[in-house]
């Protein structure tokens, strides 16, 4: 749980890398910067899509692994996005949404979609995170 309730994607955003910085620390072991973009494009628009879409943001969690951080964020919309069930679900010619989910879809792994009995949903995703290559 963060020390500052996390409820905008910059607090969402700020959070994730307090938790890459936990977990590769910044001076000994650095994490690649372009997994850490990654991973704050994803948190944004997770968070930004509870906030605009899912009835505002019902939680969120940002988990260290070995390889990589979990990250789940949960709203209060039973409505999973359209793209989720792959390119041909919307109707042709129907714009579903922006850039956001396929954002998500193409950076990062492992993504899960769990719906709650009582309402709303929890997407669940893995980013990996590497360690920066340093020169021996």
């Amino acid at each position: 749980m963060p020390a500052t309730p996390v409820t905008t994607a910059a607090s969402a955003r700020a959070h994730a890398r307090a938790v890459v910085h936990s977990r590769w620390d910044p001076s000994a072991r650095p994490a690649r910067e372009e997994d850490v973009i990654d991973l704050l494009l994803v948190v944004s628009e997770l968070v930004t899509n509870a906030l605009r879409h899912g009835g505002g943001l019902a939680g969120f969690e940002a988990t260290p692994v070995p390889d990589g951080i979990r990250v789940a964020v949960r709203d209060h919309s039973d409505v999973v996005p359209t793209a989720a069930f792959g390119p041909h679900s919307p109707p042709a010619g129907h714009r579903t949404g922006g850039y956001g989910w396929p954002l998500v879809v193409r950076l990062a792994r492992e993504i899960d979609i769990d719906e709650h009995p009582a309402g709303g949903k929890t997407i669940s995703v893995f980013l990996p995170i590497r360690d920066l290559d340093r020169p021996a």
